[in-house]
């Protein structure tokens, strides 16, 4: 890994885990798959950090350029899918 997980400087450090953890969720989603359960409620913690849609899209842009890893195409298989483990390719 040579790349860093994107964060605002003035969120508390609670909220800054919480991202990070969201973020080391989607990379499981590609290495090796996730826990469909355990990926949607890192994204509820995300999404209490980042309310707006225009941040989160900010971020998950910053963190797919850096790693390769599209958060946005991951929630939204997570969303849409039946299946309880969540694969990425």
């Amino acid at each position: 890994m040579n790349y860093s997980y994107p964060f605002d400087v003035s969120w508390s450090k609670e909220e800054i885990v919480n991202v990070v953890q969201f973020f080391t969720l989607v990379e499981k989603a590609y290495e090796q798959g996730i826990d469909r359960d355990i990926l949607l409620a890192g994204y509820r913690k995300f999404k209490q950090v980042v309310p707006s849609k225009s941040e989160e899209k900010k971020y998950f842009a910053e963190f797919e350029r850096d790693s390769g890893y599209s958060g946005y195409h991951t929630v939204k298989k997570a969303k849409e899918s039946q299946s309880s483990v969540i694969k990425m390719k």
